[in-house]
């Protein structure tokens, strides 16, 4: 029986909260949430890919759930993020994994691609831009500034957790079922995100995480184009991101892929959780 086992590591300064399955000694899978998410956005996976001998790391990140919620907006800088897990893989002495995000974890791992390729084994992103192509469609696709205005609105102090927060997460429940297909969220999923959302200073934290990508932007990169091999998973529903970004990202890559689905919105690994590991699974036993 497939038993998860939960454990805080100390990187950077900063406790992390990790949920592991699957044999230690089998190849190394590492699943980034994004926002407004903790590890149990990818407990679709988490099982299957266990039980198919990988090892599976699945961290709250800092600000998150049960994750370390460091002060100041600094300390949500996308390389220090990206350190984060370059110094937890260091700790579970791992020298290379394939890393999977989503959202916000596809940016951190989209940086570590930039910057950290020797330490992957391939890439898999799902609904997340290259931090380059997001940052150029900000400043010169006004369809997309439209998309993406609640980056603007998070800027603001204190209101943003207020609203967020009120009515028992009205808003922010709102914002994830009215954006994903009817039924993605059930009652016991979302008694999940209350909890992790209520955890003291996590929301301010999340909201983080917006406002440094605006005001602390990290070091160039050593490159914008990322050599290890990807795979780019979209769901074109998404109400966030536009198809072209996924295209103009995939760009960025030598060895890049893209799989479209049509059926999925922005939460697309909940909607299409077959289709997404089994295409990960493919993906990583290409040679």
């Amino acid at each position: 029986m497939l038993t998860y086992s939960y454990s805080y590591y100390d990187v950077q300064n900063t406790r992390l909260h990790v949920v592991e399955a699957g044999p230690a000694d089998g190849p190394t899978l590492v699943f980034l949430h994004g926002f407004p998410e903790f590890w149990y956005g990818w407990h679709r996976q988490i099982r299957y890919f266990a039980e198919r001998g990988w090892r599976v790391i699945v961290p709250d990140q800092r600000g998150y759930n049960l994750s370390a919620k460091p002060q100041g907006i600094g300390a949500y800088r996308l390389d220090i993020l990206a350190g984060d897990i370059l110094a937890l893989l260091d700790q579970m002495g791992v020298a290379k994994a394939v890393v999977a995000g989503h959202d916000w974890g596809g940016v951190v791992a989209w940086w570590l691609g930039m910057n950290h390729g020797d330490r992957l084994d391939r890439l898999v992103i799902l609904n997340a831009p290259h931090p380059s192509v997001m940052r150029r469609a900000l400043l010169h696709n006004s369809r997309q500034r439209r998309k993406s205005w609640y980056v603007f609105y998070y800027q603001l102090p204190f209101l943003p957790e207020r609203k967020l927060s009120g009515e028992n997460w009205k808003v922010l429940t709102a914002a994830i079922q009215k954006t994903s297909l009817p039924g993605t969220f059930g009652e016991e999923d979302l008694r999940k995100y209350h909890q992790a959302w209520a955890q003291p200073g996590a929301i301010k934290a999340m909201l983080n995480w917006y406002r440094a990508s605006l005001r602390r932007t990290p070091p160039r990169p050593k490159s914008a184009q990322v050599a290890v091999p990807v795979l780019c998973i979209w769901g074109v529903k998404d109400r966030f991101l536009g198809i072209e970004l996924a295209e103009e990202s995939v760009a960025r890559c030598i060895n890049g892929r893209l799989v479209t689905i049509d059926e999925a919105t922005h939460w697309v690994q909940h909607e299409q959780a077959d289709r997404v590991n089994a295409e990960i699974e493919s993906f990583c036993s290409d040679e």
